[in-house]
């Protein structure tokens, strides 16, 4: 099986990762996409992050009706800060039959070659890049990599830094998430300060 592992911290998710991780399911060779709630991304402060748990029920409400999305949990149970190359690693130790694949926008491609142990992730995964504006120069060496499989997908420029301060100011925010997230996220009150 062919798995998609499309990291974030999903803080909200919101209806552009469905998106783009629906459009990989249905228009690449991937079987299933997970989506991997991350406890700490290293180039992120995680004072600006909802609990763990919060932010991973909110994935599982949204992917709930996408047969193909899956949530994981992963990162919870791996020493933080999370690094991609030690997630693969157990990955591919607790499920060797399963071929793992990362999914990123062309804006982190840009910046791939300063992630740790770069060269070891593109030795033994393919990379799934979909189109983002803006994304910058692309290193030579990711060029015509036949690792590397850039997917047509739609440009969604919708961020969770943008919601959340949208929501912050009392902007209404219902189109831009699933209709569950967005109730959970205003029955709890999140984002409001």
């Amino acid at each position: 099986m062919k798995i998609g592992l499309y990291f974030g911290t999903f803080n909200p998710i919101h209806i552009g990762h469905l998106i783009i991780a629906n459009h990989m399911a249905e228009h690449s060779d991937l079987d299933q996409i997970w989506l991997v709630v991350t406890p700490h991304n290293p180039h992120k402060q995680k004072n600006t992050l909802l609990d763990d748990y919060h932010r991973l029920h909110m994935v599982h409400l949204a992917t709930e009706d996408f047969p193909k999305l899956k949530p994981s949990d992963i990162e919870f149970k791996l020493p933080q800060p999370n690094y991609t190359i030690n997630t693969l690693v157990h990955l591919q130790e607790k499920h060797p039959n399963y071929e793992f694949s990362l999914i990123m926008g062309e804006d982190n491609l840009n910046s791939f070659h300063k992630w740790k142990n770069y060269e070891a992730i593109l030795q033994h995964h393919h990379i799934y890049v979909y189109p983002r504006l803006n994304s910058g120069e692309i290193e030579e060496q990711f060029v015509n990599n036949s690792k590397i499989h850039r997917i047509g997908a739609p440009v969604v420029e919708l961020s969770s830094t943008f919601i959340r301060e949208n929501i912050k100011n009392n902007k209404n925010v219902i189109p831009m998430l699933p209709h569950k997230v967005w109730e959970y996220v205003e029955h709890n009150l999140f984002y409001k300060k």
